[in-house]
């Protein structure tokens, strides 16, 4: 996840910084609004974090001006004017939400990732399935995690999309056979666990969030999980 802090309090840029960066989180600061609407109108972000009082040009400005190019990057306003005029102009100016200075971390971190799930789910397109950062694009039948391409082949393709547009949804064999083999009875065959195997291994393997769950006895479940570990 990209993101851009703008403030101009180095204690508190020191701190977001080290937090965000422990999180897994690719930070860049600017500190001051000129320089701020200079790298987001040149760089891409998954989220702008902006402190409303700024040297030069204030967040407010900043923000209008970011919207008038870019409707889908998520902002988050930093405020120490807690006023509700003060919130009413932050978000009238474009922003998702409001933190109000000063503030804890763990809140920081969960707007943040709220917001950009949000705004990621907004803008993506209706062809493309998302869950756990695996993307599969219906049209040109494609598929990848964490922007890693997976290779598939065609039947592994039409088994994966089929779990993923019945997700959290328990299968059995005899429905899968159904609809991804078009086979209306059970051969007793084990084909099913076969290609489920297969997709395991691109899909989940190395990854700690698990989307393809056996439920014994049943079948499977697409789902965003941690695998138990006496799960198969």
């Amino acid at each position: 996840m990209k993101v851009l802090l703008v403030e101009d309090e180095p204690g508190l840029v020191s701190i977001v910084v080290r937090g965000l960066t422990e999180a897994g989180m690719e930070v860049s600061v600017a500190a001051d609004g000129n320089m701020a609407l200079e790298m987001a109108q040149t760089h891409s972000f998954d989220i702008i974090i902006l402190d409303i009082m700024l040297p030069g040009m204030n967040g407010i400005q900043v923000c209008k001006e970011i919207r008038k190019q870019d409707d889908s990057v998520a902002i988050l306003m930093l405020t120490a004017l807690s006023s509700t005029e003060n919130i009413v102009t932050g978000l009238n100016s474009g922003a998702d939400d409001y933190l109000p200075k000063p503030f804890k971390f763990p809140e920081l971190e969960a707007r943040i990732r709220t917001l950009v799930r949000r705004s990621k789910a907004g803008s993506a397109p209706k062809n493309v399935i998302s869950i756990a950062g695996l993307e599969i694009d219906t049209v040109s039948k494609t598929a990848k995690r964490n922007n890693k391409n997976i290779a598939l082949t065609a039947t592994e393709y039409h088994l994966l999309e089929y779990f993923a547009k019945n997700q959290n949804m328990v299968l059995s064999r005899i429905q899968i056979l159904e609809n991804v083999w078009d086979i209306d009875f059970n051969m007793g065959t084990n084909v099913v666990d076969v290609y489920v195997n297969y997709l395991r291994k691109k899909i989940d393997s190395g990854y700690d969030v698990k989307l393809i769950h056996t439920v014994f006895g049943m079948g499977y479940i697409f789902k965003e999980e941690a695998l138990d570990e006496t799960s198969n």
